[in-house]
């Protein structure tokens, strides 16, 4: 799997927010992604050493209208937390992208 496509987005709440003072960075990832797979995407984009990943599938939501019709409001996804060495600092909402193409 290519190291760009691994990652699909950065999650911004305040709870990961709290924890990006610890060094712990917080990613929705695809489905068939692996530990392995987002540590060697974080090494690559960003630069840096990754100590620990954490992986959890987050459950759907969904809501009954009415006489019990179900309603899916969000899908289930992938999320991994990151914990990089050292308590380095990375800023999760830009992307390094490494000019690997020849001019």
């Amino acid at each position: 799997m290519k190291e760009f496509e691994t990652i699909v987005k950065s999650v911004t709440t305040e709870k990961s927010s709290l924890a990006q003072a610890d060094g712990r960075y917080t990613f929705v990832v695809r489905k068939s992604a692996t530990k392995v797979d987002v540590k060697h995407a974080i090494k690559a984009i960003y630069g840096v050493e990754v100590e620990n990943v954490r992986m959890m599938l987050v459950p759907k939501k969904t809501r009954v209208i009415g006489r019990g019709r179900v309603w899916n409001k969000r899908p289930v996804y992938k999320k991994a937390i990151v914990t990089l060495k050292d308590k380095k600092t990375i800023d999760p909402n830009k992307l390094i992208l490494k000019d690997n193409k020849k001019k």
